[in-house]
């Protein structure tokens, strides 16, 4: 993911067909230290190709994808119909939902470039 960042950081500053070297000076400046093989698999799978057509086509590849929103709405609508325990069950379902947003505050232990 690293490596298709800062293609995409060459392109968006003018670059229309960056090098390795590039990509090096962009990883270098963040403190990463560049993976020759997976640079030159970036950019030889990239070359020749306009990065806008790339996007394109893999917005139409996600938007041919299942979300699974439907089975979620679908889930929560057969939840509701519980009568008597209802009440005592969210007031739990609430503690354990504050409890884990705690667990979450942390940086999860991985960064944005790891």
């Amino acid at each position: 993911m690293r490596y298709i960042s800062s293609y995409l950081l060459a392109v968006l500053g003018g670059n229309d067909n960056p090098s390795i070297g590039d990509l090096k000076k962009i990883l270098e400046s963040v403190g990463i230290e560049l993976d020759k093989e997976c640079a030159e698999k970036v950019i030889s799978e990239l070359k020749g190709k306009k990065i806008e057509d790339v996007i394109a086509q893999g917005n139409t590849k996600l938007a041919s994808m299942p979300s699974g929103g439907a089975v979620a709405a679908a889930v929560s609508a057969s939840s509701a119909a519980p009568a008597a325990g209802a009440p005592a069950a969210k007031a739990e379902e609430k503690k354990e939902e504050k409890e884990d947003s705690e667990e979450s505050d942390g940086d999860m232990g991985f960064g944005l470039f790891d």
